[in-house]
This record gives C-alpha cells, sequence and structure tokens, in this order.
C-alpha cells in the first residue's frame, strides 16, 4: 500500500496539509463600492488616481473641508435639492469649519459611486476645472443619502482648498 511507505505517508501528509490550507483560507469579497465604504485612504486613492491619470499632483486630504462638504451633502440630502447654495454659501460654510484658505466646490447627484461622481464632474468642463485644478492643494469629500422618495437618492460635495496666493494676479 502506498501508506506504508515513507514516501506515501509524506505525500499524504503534505496533499492532508495543503488541503487544509485551502479550506481555511478567507475568501476575499468583491469590492464595495457603496458611499458607506468609503474610507478616507480610499477617497484620497481615488481623487488623486484620476488628478494623476491628468498629469496633475495630489491633494492632501483635508478634515475642515471634510466637515465642509458633509455640511453641504446633508443640507442637499434634507431639501432634495441640487445646489452650491441652500440658505449657506460656500464661504460660510468653510469658515464655520475652520478653513479659511481659497476654495472651490463640486456638488453631484443621483451618483451611486464615488468614481460615477468623479466620471459625472470630468464630463462637466466647470466641475472638471475645479478637480485638476493645481491651484488647490488639498480637499474634502463627503455624501449624504435624502430619506424618502427623492430625485437623487444621493448627494455628494468636494471642496477643495488652497492659499488665496495661488489666484493672486500680478501686473
Amino acid at each position: 500500500m502506498l501508506l506504508t511507505t515513507r514516501r506515501g505517508f509524506l505525500l499524504a501528509a503534505a496533499a492532508t496539509s495543503l488541503s487544509a490550507c485551502a479550506t481555511t483560507m478567507p475568501v476575499v469579497a468583491p469590492t464595495d463600492n457603496s458611499p458607506e465604504a468609503l474610507t478616507v485612504d480610499r477617497i484620497v486613492a481615488e481623487i488623486n488616481g484620476v488628478r494623476a491619470a491628468n498629469g496633475h499632483k495630489p491633494w492632501a486630504y483635508n478634515a475642515n473641508l471634510a466637515a465642509a462638504a458633509r455640511t453641504q451633502a446633508r443640507l442637499m440630502a434634507q431639501k432634495d435639492k441640487l445646489s452650491h447654495d441652500l440658505g449657506e454659501t460656500l464661504r460660510q460654510r468653510v469658515t464655520a469649519a475652520g478653513y479659511y484658505g481659497a476654495v472651490g466646490e463640486n456638488v453631484a447627484g443621483g451618483y451611486k459611486t464615488l468614481p460615477a461622481a468623479i466620471d459625472g464632474w470630468l464630463a462637466s468642463p466647470g466641475h472638471r476645472s475645479t478637480l485638476l485644478s493645481d491651484k488647490f492643494v488639498e480637499f474634502g469629500l463627503a455624501f449624504a443619502r435624502a430619506s424618502g422618495k427623492s430625485r437623487m437618492g444621493i448627494y455628494w460635495s468636494l471642496v477643495a482648498g488652497g492659499s488665496f496666493d495661488a489666484w493672486r494676479v500680478y501686473l
């Protein structure tokens, strides 16, 4: 019999060990693209991946800008309206969040994933300009879901920031 030889025993032991490994290996789940699964690292990777693919330097993530973006996304979701100004201007929102530099904002609604929202911004000249601007050096991003029946479902806000000096024109 094969198991009675030393070689047969070693082969059987190796096969048993390998089969045990195969049954205890974790199954890798497909990537969750839902907004709730987003982490800061993943947000930074998505935004900076698009910037790099278009020849631009990466941006840093800024918690104050993220707070301003969160305020805007929540306002849009509460009012079920896509807008930059829902009773509070961008400047008011970023100042309330503790950010005092130059800012720009992209908003979006109806996109179920961050990559889809980014694609929408890239397809719009004004939003593309903000997303790929080298005058901004940092950003924050947030989403909010509207409750009940909603026109858009999910609202997104990206607020980019940087120095006012980058915007100065010297004659």
